[in-house]
């Protein structure tokens, strides 16, 4: 398709779908019902808001920071800084407010809309430290009340712009000027190491995955799907392909209102029909899903099991590039109508068609299980740098991989096993970092990914491990450690699992106790477990995650193999630092906050 920008990519959906739903959301926590803007109707207020941007001064170039979780106004505001070529930058909201003055300074923002009082707070503790700053704006709060604090309405920056901004005729020329390969978002690396670093991103990067999507097709959005907002828009993965592509397709985006609420948005409120998340979502629904299995009578039990080793062999089938015979298929019909409906209905809402995952590796039972219930589980690839690479096609998935590259994405894979990229999605660079920029992007344009993977020969991407988390014991072999990191998360007693032995002689683990399993189970075997620490410390405990390792990991090679560990008891969490905001495992973060207690193990 000819170069475009985004907010040109938005115009052509407004020409084709104004009438149709846009985007959904609930006006008040307490509404009963959600409130709908068409495609006409959103445009108007994008159109509006940014004759209130111009008015405040900002102009193409400048950045526009976004605070807030997802809801209608990041869109809105988002799509009336594309129009005038304003660069987006837009933290996690989860951040606390020196990690977020570290962003504003590093992108010079000149202004920031935050959502809530506590986002405004975090500004407000950090303003005197961003003389780049001139503007605030608050989508929420009494008018007068944030006007005497120095803050600007979100409701009120279109009367501004009525009042004093250009021309709608005007800034359409502005629109019309914008360059495509302008940076249209700065995308900060979640900081598993380091600083985060900004990616500069274009119009042309943004659009890669939607027209790659939507041009091959990778399956077949229609304007009739609804999209479910809940993956923080600061990741690339909903920004590319849970926004800018429902846009794209003329689809409809509703948005969450947090975890507390998701599960019934799910099945009752929205029932979506496509939903992007990281792993962590889907891995939870079937591990839930087990353990009420396990708790269900026995005749349910032996017939869900069933209908479920059913769906599996036609799962199995397609992956390997078969169809089920006639006899399988009926046996699946059967199943189906006996029993995988109504899972699908309990779980997913009954609707979802497309169940979208990336972020981080997705256990494959979880795969295929969600496609065993009739649920097209999608997991896929992608990075702030380099967009959305690797996907598995509807139909052709094959667990344990990524599935197969995007149109406009080259890649191969080095001598070292790293994977290299090039391609429409590829960032200009990272701000502020040209050395940054030359180490990850070689001579002949090659993005160095720091993943290391393997391509088969009809094309599948299996990701095997971090580049910088492989562990290099004193013998000189080489341990990938995510593959047995997801093996020990298969036990019901752990929650989460980090291989550690770097330059030692063997591998060592700390592990999060599953609490609620855990003291369930010292119940039944009388070990007492009131007080955490001594519950964790007791040898019975021990033997339970000894057998529990030496049960989920019978595979790996002896040099592979668990020979400590330790029981940490506080849950790893972002506020804590152990995790990034999209979830994943801060390695190295994690073994400086427990170097003592792995000095333990190095000893024993």
């Amino acid at each position: 398709m000819a170069s475009r920008t985004l907010y040109h990519m938005f115009q052509e959906s407004v020409r084709r779908h104004g009438s149709r739903p846009a985007v959904g959301f609930k006006a008040t926590p307490d509404a009963s019902s959600y409130t709908y803007y068409t495609y006409a109707e959103l445009d108007e207020r994008v159109r509006a808001f940014r004759r209130g941007l111009d008015a405040l001064g900002l102009k193409t170039g400048d950045t526009l920071a976004m605070l807030s979780e997802n809801r209608v106004e990041w869109a809105i505001a988002d799509l009336a800084a594309q129009s005038l070529g304003i660069c987006i930058v837009a933290p996690y909201a989860t951040l606390p407010a020196p990690q977020i003055r570290y962003i504003l300074q590093d992108s010079r923002a000149r202004a920031v809309i935050v959502s809530d009082a506590r986002q405004a707070d975090k500004i407000q503790e950090i303003r005197h430290e961003l003389p780049c700053l001139e503007h605030v704006i608050a989508m929420e709060g009494d008018p007068e009340t944030l006007r005497a604090r120095g803050l600007i309405p979100f409701t009120e920056l279109p009367a501004i712009g009525q009042q004093s901004g250009r021309t709608q005729e005007e800034l359409d020329r502005v629109a019309a000027s914008v360059d495509p390969d302008a940076v249209a978002t700065l995308l900060y690396t979640s900081g598993t190491t380091g600083d985060p670093k900004g990616a500069m991103l274009t119009h042309n990067n943004l659009l890669q995955c939607p027209d790659d999507v939507m041009e091959e097709p990778v399956g077949d959005l229609t304007p009739q799907d609804i999209f479910l907002s809940f993956l923080p828009l600061s990741h690339i993965t909903e920004r590319a392909a849970g926004y800018y592509l429902p846009l794209r397709a003329g689809a409809c985006i509703v948005y969450s209102r947090g975890l507390a609420a998701l599960p019934d948005e799910i099945t009752r409120t929205v029932r979506p029909t496509v939903m992007l998340c990281v792993p962590r979502l889907w891995e939870n629904m079937h591990s839930k899903f087990l353990e009420a299995l396990a708790r269900a009578p026995e005749k349910k039990r032996k017939l869900v099991t069933w209908a479920l080793a059913t769906a599996r062999k036609a799962v199995e089938l397609r992956a390997s590039g078969r169809q089920p015979g006639p006899i399988l298929r009926m046996s699946l019909a059967l199943a189906d109508r006996l029993v995988l409906s109504q899972i699908r209905q309990r779980l997913t809402g009954g609707r979802m068609r497309y169940a979208i995952s990336g972020g981080a590796p997705l256990d494959p039972e979880t795969t295929v299980f969600f496609l065993s219930i009739g649920v097209q589980m999608l997991e896929g690839y992608g990075l702030s740098e380099a967009g959305i690479m690797f996907v598995n096609r509807p139909g052709r998935q094959r667990p344990g991989t990524v599935g197969l590259k995007l149109r406009q994405v080259e890649v191969k894979i080095a001598p070292d096993g790293e994977i290299l990229m090039r391609g429409q999605g590829l960032m200009k660079g990272y701000l502020n970092r040209p050395e940054d920029t030359a180490e990850a992007i070689d001579a002949e344009g090659w993005f160095h990914t720091g993943d290391i993977g393997e391509l088969s020969p009809d094309g599948y991407l299996r990701i095997t491990d971090r580049k910088k988390d492989l562990i290099v014991l004193t013998n000189g072999k080489k341990v990938a450690p995510q593959a047995i990191e997801i093996a020990l998360k298969h036990s019901p007693y752990i929650a989460e699992a980090v291989l550690l032995g770097d330059r030692q002689a063997t591998v060592m683990a700390l592990l999060v106790p599953a609490l609620d399993a855990l003291r369930a189970w010292a119940e039944q075997h009388d070990v007492p477990s009131q007080n955490t620490p001594e519950l964790l410390e007791h040898p019975e405990v021990y033997r339970l995650y000894r057998s529990e390792i030496d049960r989920l990991t019978p595979h790996l090679a002896d040099y592979e193999k668990i020979r400590r560990f330790r029981l940490i008891e506080q849950p790893f969490s972002i506020e804590g630092g152990e995790l990034t905001p999209t979830l994943k495992v801060k390695r190295h973060f994690v073994a400086r906050k427990y170097a003592d207690l792995i000095a333990t193990m190095t000893r024993s």
